[in-house]
């Protein structure tokens, strides 16, 4: 295998599914879904022959495919894979075929259209992931945003205009800055050395050593178009809208995928490109994501619509990968890459949850809730399974990623590891109070309106979230499933800006 173009088979299979649907007679539901679930699936698979195939000892980049793209102004297609991207990758991957799944009932209309723009959004999702070309990248980046705009703008709910123009409008003004960073880096690299060759080229960047100046307005510009897409307190306001109004599926990925495409390019970009500038900025960036750990959670604690608490808890988790990363240690910073992965699958998973009870009741109000585990047993069980992950059960594997970001942080600061685990605190009263409101006591008078309307989960609800459960319990249980992936390239990251030579983890 190893002479095979497996990245970029991982990169353009949903392309090539994406094209085939188009060309199928719009009336045959059955053959588009099966298309585009059976590409999906193509995509995973070809994800896990990159997991069997990676060398786990390399710190660079593994299995790197270069082509001549525009040579005038050294523009490269060229990817590469490293343990960091391998992780994002399959869990983009396994994501998107439980998504497409899990789309079948709920999405009725342009069933056709819905499918290409899911399958065109993995394409984006993943390049980003092996992107080794600063412009590839930013294409690649960009291309997330045309999909993701469709699915929320057309499945979407009533105020789905405005949630996804809002959505746009944010992220392009991140994006724009960060375009004119690249184009200053690559300018600044062809005055150096005279050619274009290597200008974009992500590796030759990071060994080329930028000025102090450009390093901090440069990090600034890459800094904010990835806080906006984490998102980072005060940058988070476009995503309650978002998961609001957007259908379960898009919910799913934007939760578990695109918010991990700004953890990505804080550990990908912002560290070895601008190591300088990193030690400057740190200290506000921890306090921001400190900020938005607390404040998320007090948000969550009062919200009234449960798509909205998880969103918001979103926001207060993945100030844990924004802190992890920033603390510039070894703990710290795989807690922050596994704490990506483990929130992908568990508010992935609680989001699929929110969408079964939508379903039958097309509500989603806490208060008119009450009383589902009499009707719905397994839904409640399964529900509670993904509650107690979210609060970072022991023996799960959101309790392994908090637990080393906050070891990593107390090694930076214990009163910042206290505010931390403060916040940890306020996550399980949150969860737990949500929990007890829609599940236990006497059924509501509005669930018992619906009849026989309330049903249990079916087959295919249930397909779509063991995978996410065995997975999390995999993860919680051996997290080096994880962590023996990521231990080299963070290694290799840190010392790029001076980080902890801390002892590596198992």
């Amino acid at each position: 295998m190893a002479g095979l173009p497996l990245l970029s088979a991982v990169v353009f299979i949903p392309l090539g599914g994406a094209l085939l649907i188009a060309f199928l007679p719009r009336e045959r539901l059955d053959l588009i879904r099966g298309a585009a679930l059976l590409t999906a699936l193509a995509a995973f698979a070809v994800s896990l022959l990159l997991v069997i195939d990676f060398d786990h000892a390399a710190a660079g980049f593994q299995r790197v495919e270069v082509a001549s793209w525009i040579p005038a102004f050294g523009i490269e297609y060229r990817l590469g894979l490293d343990g960091i991207s391998l992780a994002l990758v399959v869990l983009t991957t396994t994501l998107t075929w439980i998504s497409i799944l899990a789309s079948f009932g709920p999405i009725r209309t342009r069933v056709k259209e819905y499918m290409v723009s899911f399958l065109i959004l993995e394409v984006g999702m993943i390049g980003v992931f092996l992107a080794l070309d600063m412009f590839l990248f930013y294409i690649f980046w960009e291309l997330v945003l045309v999909p993701m705009y469709l699915i929320i703008g057309i499945w979407g709910g009533a105020n789905r205009i405005y949630a996804t123009l809002k959505f746009v409008l944010y992220t392009l003004v991140g994006s724009l800055l960060m375009l004119v960073a690249i184009l200053g880096m690559a300018f600044t690299y062809q005055a150096a050395r005279g050619t274009w060759e290597g200008a974009f080229d992500y590796e030759a960047l990071v060994a080329f050593g930028f000025d102090p100046t450009l390093q901090f307005f440069a990090f600034a510009a890459f800094f904010l178009a990835f806080a906006i897409k984490v998102p980072m307190f005060p940058f988070h306001t476009w995503l309650p809208d978002a998961h609001v109004e957007a259908p379960t599926a898009g919910s799913v990925i934007l939760a578990g995928v695109l918010l991990k495409l700004g953890g990505y390019g804080l550990i990908r970009f912002n560290l070895p490109l601008f190591p300088d500038a990193a030690e400057q900025w740190a200290p506000l960036i921890i306090v921001l994501s400190l900020i938005g750990i607390v404040y998320g959670a007090i948000v969550a604690l009062i919200q009234p619509d449960l798509k909205k608490l998880v969103a918001y808890s979103s926001v207060s988790h993945m100030g844990f990968v924004t802190l992890g990363i920033f603390v510039f240690n070894e703990q710290g910073m795989a807690g922050a890459v596994l704490q990506m992965v483990a929130h992908g699958l568990i508010t992935g998973a609680l989001f699929l949850l929110v969408g079964v009870i939508y379903e039958r009741t097309h509500d989603r109000t806490i208060a008119r809730m009450g009383g589902l585990a009499g009707p719905t047993p397994v839904y409640a069980a399964v529900f509670g399974f993904f509650v107690l992950a979210s609060l970072a059960l022991p023996g799960l594997a959101g309790f392994v990623a908090e637990f080393l970001v906050l070891v990593g942080t107390f090694a930076f600061s214990p009163i910042a590891a206290a505010v931390a685990a403060l916040a940890m605190m306020l996550g399980a009263a949150y969860l737990l109070w949500m929990y007890q409101r829609v599940v236990f006591g006497e059924l509501s008078d509005f669930l018992r309106g619906l009849g026989h309307h309330l049903t249990d989960m079916n087959r295919v609800e249930v397909l779509t979230l063991t995978p996410l459960m065995v997975i999390t319990v995999a993860l919680g249980v051996a997290p080096g499933l994880v962590l023996d992936l990521i231990d080299a390239p963070i290694a290799s990251l840190l010392a790029h800006v001076g980080g902890d030579s801390i002892a590596r983890l198992r």
